[in-house]
């Protein structure tokens, strides 16, 4: 894949509850990458409510767009490409960036380009490390998704697996509020896992059937339930530093191993996360030491590009504009919408 010359993409991210803006050269370097949390809005609620999200987002989103622009020294006049998050996710949070990019590249005369959400994890990677080019494995594990995917090219997957029920990220977030934790659940639980006996508690590891790389959180969901709930009607003692640790090994364990087989079985030479949970330092810890064990390179993003970011939209953006992608002004929100 050839450039002609140096392309600055402006992308916008607002999928969730995360205001994002970021500019980006060549798909590679960050120039700016301003972040908008909503988590202190949402925390109260136990989780977000769309509809709380969306009115965050057009209160914020052009403030975050002069931000953005700011931080990389520019103007408008500066962009070659707008980039835009157009599903999956919550639609009413998703068609206040849309409108905004739309309103730009029609406003500068800019091509427009469409970006999946869930392939920006995945090119988080590529501005972690400068130097990653495919093909390689990805597990993209977050609040709403688990994909085990092989990274073919750019723009180029083979989904070998993904959930069946609930995402890892979905089922650290019920766990934790069945602990009395708090909101988001993925942290803390990692922070409790760490002062845990991680096998005082024999909780399931669901690899379903023979060769399969699907995943199942539901089961382990409840079996934490039950024993919590045993627990308490035996009146014994539930040391929740324990149930945390316990429970995240047995998510950890699953996710590593699904990844080193489908590394194995498609003979990939490198091994990425990404996502929300690719945060958690309990699976970069146990992917890293399975790594290294089997002889893979392993590859994952800095913390602050494992959340909901620009950054990794305007990466996306870059390798679909040389590809000739375009989007026009009648692009829409899909909130289902799939990878590949």
């Amino acid at each position: 894949m050839t450039k002609q010359k140096d392309i600055t993409v402006l992308a916008i991210e607002t999928s969730c509850d995360e205001t994002s803006v970021a500019i980006v050269k060549n798909g590679r370097e960050v120039l700016s990458n301003i972040i908008a949390s909503q988590i202190d809005v949402h925390k109260k609620f136990g989780g977000v409510v769309p509809e709380v999200a969306s009115r965050k987002h057009i209160e914020n989103i052009n403030i975050i767009i002069q931000d953005a622009l700011d931080e990389a020294n520019m103007t408008f006049d500066n962009i070659d490409v707008v980039g835009i998050t157009y599903g999956p996710g919550l639609v009413g949070a998703l068609l206040v960036g849309i409108s905004s990019a739309k309103a730009i590249a029609f406003g500068r005369n800019l091509p427009l380009v469409g970006v999946n959400h869930i392939e920006g994890h995945i090119y988080a990677n590529f501005i972690e490390d400068k130097s990653l080019e495919p093909p390689f494995i990805t597990l993209i594990v977050s609040g709403g998704h688990t994909h085990l995917v092989y990274v073919e090219d750019y723009g180029k997957y083979d989904i070998l697996g993904k959930t069946r029920d609930d995402a890892a990220g979905e089922a650290f977030d019920k766990v934790a509020r069945s602990l009395n934790l708090g909101y988001p659940g993925g942290p803390l639980i990692d922070k409790l896992a760490k002062k845990g006996d991680k096998e005082a508690i024999d909780f399931p590891r669901a690899y379903l059937e023979e060769g399969s790389f699907d995943f199942s959180f539901s089961g382990l969901k409840s079996a934490v339930l039950n024993y919590l709930n045993n627990s308490k009607q035996k009146g014994q003692e539930i040391i929740v530093e324990d149930v945390a640790a316990s429970f995240q090994q047995s998510v950890i364990e699953v996710l590593v191993n699904k990844t080193i087989k489908a590394a194995k079985s498609k003979g990939a030479k490198t091994i990425a996360i990404a996502g929300g949970v690719a945060a958690n330092e309990g699976l970069r810890s146990l992917m890293k030491e399975k790594c290294n064990q089997e002889g893979f390179d392993f590859k994952y993003p800095a913390k602050i590009l494992c959340t909901d970011n620009a950054a990794m939209i305007a990466s996306v953006a870059y390798y679909n504009y040389l590809r000739g992608e375009r989007a026009n002004l009648e692009l829409n929100g899909v909130p289902n919408l799939k990878l590949g």
